[in-house]
């Protein structure tokens, strides 16, 4: 992962708890409940905003037993409480590094004191991020981390961080247990050598800041939201909560508007662009624009859309969004060193449609979400997990609408296939031309799983009917 900065705060935690071990099986009472729809998630997000700037707390991480077989250390904390958080990752000092290893978290519900059931991380994350020759992937002040995950107001937590073993060993075992005692023997069975887990894992907890009305900002702050907003002054009032979303002729005509000169004659008479979507501004859904640098970078034509999920776990509503939103944010600032939010944009299940990277959603602002490829691209990531789990039609749906919009704006068709020059990375080379699908997946470009079969499989049709919308 290409990218963590070292500015989380650090904060000694509580003592251990003394807390039975066994999670109880519950289940999330929201995934019970209908999914909203579309326009009343945005509703909900534009007017439950959050002023409250949230916090970053990481805390080193220690051994807590050793593979009998290999010696190899199992690092992690015990069961402890903590100050509310809502979002958790593992970060560690070489952005180059890998996290050969299973991470395993559960967390004690806030208010409730109920214990979750243990939760897999994402250890494959450096792949969301900058170029690597791009002064924001510079190793110097980032880290190497794991992918987000989303585990709702929470008031403790326990985590362990077990080496993969090498080949001959099979390194299993159970979670608690021996695991629970430090210097314990870790159960397991089987030689061979373990992988060396990388130097200065530490825990980040992620409080994205509770919602609450309109409270005095600091200059910076005021300065930050006045730039960030007024980016996006060609398509709604300065300090907008949403870009309105405009029908296909109003559409066409702002696209003149905003492109006409660079706009050939045949795209004047028969511009090919879908009907411009609704989308949160950054402003909406309560970004804290001191924590970003503060100038824009922008890269030349927007030719093809990556299309991302953001491997946070599927347990959240749509009204949680914006703090979903603020938690990714602050990790990928705080935690990975980021100039800012590594996607241009966010979508949720219900199909609603986020401002994520400052610098304005019809400008072509440069991310940090598929290395080699941040260049003359925009990344749109899904929020949830779609490895085993299939997306929402409403979020398939939203990235059509997106990608019509956006593509639209510089004349590229959602069916097509386009040339990107790879900055470098797993797959392809630096300097390679590359032939790719103007809608792809992350995988497409870099050797990932991302963003989850699920989600990949329905690409197919994000494509068609983006080139639909536009009226191709």
């Amino acid at each position: 992962m290409r990218g963590i900065l070292a500015s989380s705060i650090g904060v000694t935690c509580a003592a251990a708890l003394a807390l039975p071990l066994a999670p109880p099986a519950a289940a999330a009472a929201a995934d019970a409940r209908p999914v909203p729809t579309a326009g009343a998630a945005t509703r909900a997000a534009v007017t439950a905003r959050s002023d409250i700037p949230g916090s970053t707390r990481s805390l080193p991480l220690r051994t807590l037993a050793r593979d009998r077989a290999s010696g190899a250390a199992v690092l992690g904390l015990t069961p402890r409480a903590v100050r509310p958080f809502s979002l958790l990752g593992v970060v560690w000092d070489d952005p180059a590094a890998e996290l050969h290893g299973r991470v395993r978290v559960r967390t004690r519900a806030a208010g409730t004191g109920t214990w979750s059931g243990w939760r897999d991380v994402e250890t494959h994350y450096s792949d969301h991020a900058a170029d690597p020759d791009d002064a924001e992937g510079a190793p110097e002040g980032v880290r190497g981390a794991t992918a987000p995950l989303w585990v709702g107001e929470s008031d403790g937590v326990e985590i362990r961080v077990r080496p993969e073993p090498g080949e001959g060993g099979t390194g299993e075992g159970g979670e608690a247990g021996a695991l629970g005692v430090e210097g314990g023997e870790a159960g397991g069975s089987g030689g061979g050598d373990h992988a060396e887990l990388p130097s200065g894992l530490r825990l980040e907890l992620v409080d994205p800041g509770s919602e609450a009305p309109d409270g005095p900002r600091t200059a910076a702050m005021d300065a930050g939201a006045t730039a960030a907003s007024a980016a996006n002054s060609d398509l709604a009032p300065l300090g907008a909560l949403e870009i309105p979303a405009l029908d296909g002729e109003r559409t066409r005509r702002e696209l003149l508007a905003l492109r006409g000169a660079e706009l050939t004659e045949r795209q004047r008479a028969e511009p090919y662009i879908g009907p411009r979507p609704a989308v949160v501004t950054r402003r909406g859904w309560g970004a804290d624009e001191s924590l970003r640098e503060k100038r824009f970078v922008y890269t030349g034509k927007v030719k093809a859309a990556f299309v991302h999920h953001t491997a946070s776990g599927n347990k959240y509503t749509c009204a949680q969004t914006p703090s979903l939103i603020r938690g990714f944010y602050r990790y990928h600032v705080r935690s990975l060193g980021w100039r800012d939010i590594g996607y241009n944009f966010l979508v949720d299940k219900c199909g609603g449609i986020y401002e994520g990277r400052a610098g304005g959603v019809a400008k072509p602002v440069k991310g940090a979400h598929t290395m080699g490829f941040n260049t003359d691209t925009t990344g749109i990531a899904v929020i949830g997990s779609y490895g085993s789990k299939k997306p929402s039609s409403s979020a398939v749906k939203a990235v059509a609408r997106l990608t019509a919009w956006k593509l639209g704006l510089h004349g590229m068709n959602p069916r097509a296939k386009t040339y990107l020059k790879s900055g470098g990375g797993n797959l392809y080379r630096k300097g390679e031309k590359v032939r790719l699908n103007v809608i792809s997946g992350h995988r497409d470009g870099f050797n990932t799983s991302c963003p989850g079969g699920k989600l990949y499989k329905k690409l197919g049709t994000a494509r068609s009917t983006a080139a639909r919308y536009q009226g191709r």
